[in-house]
């Protein structure tokens, strides 16, 4: 593959499950329409544009999913669906009221952050700033790239999260692969077993 989940000084791209905790809590903190942004990055993995191209027409209640149309494709209208928990339309409802403007015609095809993208990619460096991530994650990407390694670390099978992150080809998604998981962390630490004390954690 051309590219990898780390950079060429060896550093990962994506945020830890801890991190990506961490992110969340001070988002919900900040709360508003940074914090449902931060949120749906998180949750849902979309690339920065597809987020801001999100309107309230695209949020199923019934189904408790977000429909993104990926952009990423040499056709228009290809649209995936990413289940959510049901607390993140919650808030999204107290903070853009997308449950009305969807029943007006004019309003549901608005878009829910009116953000440039220079805009939104700097609200989340400094949510993630303010997590205690380090500057160089701090980045709309690193939270896609994130999602993917989540998925895989829960056992989401890759034909799944390729839907999920609108990747298209499987190749892509197969990347996610690579990243260290518990299982391989485990048979990591039978190797440390007579290393000194100290160093077998």
């Amino acid at each position: 593959m051309s590219w990898s989940l780390y950079d060429s000084r060896g550093r990962r791209k994506y945020l830890v499950p801890e991190e990506r905790w961490a992110f969340l809590r001070i988002a919900r903190r900040v709360g508003g329409e940074v914090g449902t942004f931060c949120a749906v990055l998180a949750y849902c993995g979309p690339r920065i544009s597809e987020a801001l191209a999100l309107t309230p027409e695209r949020i199923d209640d019934g189904d408790c999913t977000i429909n993104f149309e990926t952009l990423k494709r040499r056709k228009r209208g290809v649209i995936r669906t990413i289940p959510v928990p049901r607390k993140l339309l919650e808030e999204l409802e107290r903070v853009h009221r997308y449950r009305s403007a969807q029943r007006n015609k004019k309003l549901a095809h608005q878009r829910l952050w009116t953000w440039s993208r220079t805009t939104a990619w700097r609200r989340v460096k400094e949510v993630a700033l303010r997590a205690g991530i380090p500057t160089y994650l701090c980045t709309p990407k690193a939270l896609r790239h994130a999602f993917g390694v989540f998925a895989e670390l829960s056992k989401v099978g890759l034909t799944l999260i390729k839907k999920w992150m609108g990747h298209a080809k499987l190749e892509t998604t197969e990347i996610y692969t690579t990243v260290i998981g518990e299982e391989e962390r485990f048979l990591a630490r039978l190797t440390w077993k007579r290393s000194p004390p100290g160093y077998r954690r």
